[in-house]
């Protein structure tokens, strides 16, 4: 078979699959009005309004002007799109028919929604858009920048949960009724303990704030129930409070333990660090309560939020950047329809079984490969480096067919649809992430691969009779 005929056939097939593949079999998916989740035969997935086994195929940041070089208003790929397309409508519907042609279903974050208007052999995308509900509350109260800094937002605040409904009513509630959005993300890659950001574990940076602050007064309050007496907790925080007030007035206070990033930890060190040093284990464990009732709040609000704006939609959770402590994800999975993930690995099958222990679907929110042969410094930027665009077509396909093996994995969106500028975006990566370039030129060796695994995605994940 000739090269070309063979990419047409896995073209439409690839279209074809995505929406209607085991169609005729959905005794067990009954019909609701909205995208939902369902486990049916040991396995999850997604289901159209319709009634039909989904995976959630999707590429993040489909927009015409992608990112802008750092410290300037000049967009490289908006000006390409400009002189080759003209306006907007073009554009989307160009890149509406071409993400569909390679398989793909939705939209990840950061896309521009009117892309899933482009009706494309009568069928169109689906999208995920991020809320922002914790970024947001930092924004306006903390002066920050949540994903940036790694500022935690106040869940202990009232305040957080008037502004999250308030958010949540501005995004969601207009979307309410929208049969193709696929469901919510609440916010991306927050800060859960040391990390690329910042050392300190969240306690330790709760417990700094100014009295009046209601997150550090629940640091305190919490502290002061698990030691009574203000002196057993310096014994284990190597401080010298004279009282629980002193504690509270406290701006100054340095984390006793230096530990690794999360993503760094060693299960069997940490156990033997805290079997070596009991202060130390103390330490950890005054930590993990904070996160715990942190996490309970933030999850709980957010969900409440969500729901009450947009009853008929799936949430899916904060997209987290690594697999935080555990009681992080149990606070998630009580609260969540789908976890969901951001996994920047050549093999995602550890991530996912970690993740699946809780019980609920899970969606990778963003995964991708760098290639070193494009003329991109990939100086800045998750993910692992390969040497070629071939190496990023085979990684692509290990990825996805690996995950896919878990019955609990029901989407992946691919990070993301435009490579970064070389001189930086705005926080200064400039990596070759895109299926194409700043010159709208497609990665050929990528999206042909794409096409064809993206095709195989349902028979891989179990459902296929």
């Amino acid at each position: 078979m000739h090269p070309s005929t063979r990419l047409i056939l896995l073209i439409a097939t690839a279209v074809l699959i995505s929406y209607r593949s085991l169609a005729a079999d959905t005794s067990a998916a009954p019909t609701n009005q909205f995208f939902h989740a369902a486990k049916i035969d040991g396995r999850w997935w997604l289901i159209t309004p319709d009634g039909h086994r989904f995976i959630s195929k999707g590429v993040t940041s489909v927009q015409m002007g992608a990112d802008a070089i750092q410290g300037t208003d000049i967009r490289p790929y908006l000006d390409t799109n400009k002189a080759k397309y003209g306006n907007p409508m073009a554009w989307r519907k160009a890149t509406a028919e071409r993400l569909m042609s390679w398989g793909f279903n939705s939209l990840g974050a950061w896309s521009d929604d009117a892309v899933a208007e482009i009706p494309v052999n009568k069928q169109r995308l689906a999208y995920a858009p991020i809320v922002d509900l914790g970024a947001h509350y930092v924004g306006v109260k903390q002066k920050g920048a949540a994903w940036l800094h790694g500022i935690f937002p106040d869940a202990f605040d009232p305040e957080f949960e008037t502004i999250a409904h308030q958010r949540a009513g501005e995004i969601c509630s207009p979307r309410a009724n929208d049969r193709w959005l696929l469901g919510w993300f609440t916010d991306n890659e927050l800060r859960w303990g040391p990390d690329w950001r910042g050392s300190d574990d969240l306690l330790t940076m709760f417990m700094a704030l100014p009295a009046n602050v209601p997150g550090k007064k629940a640091a305190v309050d919490l502290m002061r129930k698990r030691y009574g007496d203000v002196k057993k907790f310096n014994e284990v925080w190597n401080t010298t409070f004279a009282s629980w007030d002193e504690v509270a007035e406290a701006t100054s206070i340095k984390q006793p333990y230096k530990r690794e990033a999360v993503y760094r930890q060693n299960q069997e060190s940490e156990r033997q660090a805290n079997e070596a040093d009991p202060k130390r284990a103390a330490f950890i464990a005054d930590s993990d309560a904070f996160l715990a009732r942190l996490a309970e709040r933030y999850f709980r609000i957010t969900a409440e939020a969500i729901k009450a704006a947009d009853p008929n939609h799936m949430n899916f959770g904060a997209r987290f950047a690594y697999v935080p402590p555990q009681p992080v994800v149990a606070a998630a999975a009580k609260y969540v329809d789908g976890i969901s993930f951001n996994c920047y690995r050549f093999d995602p099958r550890e991530t996912i079984a970690r993740y699946s222990v809780f019980g609920k679907p899970l969606i990778i929110g963003e995964f991708s490969f760098r290639g070193q042969d494009v003329g991109l410094p990939n100086s800045k930027g998750g993910g692992e480096r390969v040497k070629t665009q071939a190496d990023r077509a085979a990684a692509y396909k290990n990825f996805v067919t690996w995950g896919l093996q878990s019955p609990f994995l029901v989407g992946y969106h691919w990070f993301e649809h435009c490579d970064e500028p070389k001189e930086g975006r705005f926080d200064g990566e400039n990596c070759n992430y895109g299926v194409v370039n700043i010159h709208d030129e497609v990665y050929v060796d990528l999206t042909r691969a794409m096409t064809e695994i993206n095709a195989q995605a349902e028979t891989l994940h179990g459902g296929s009779k």
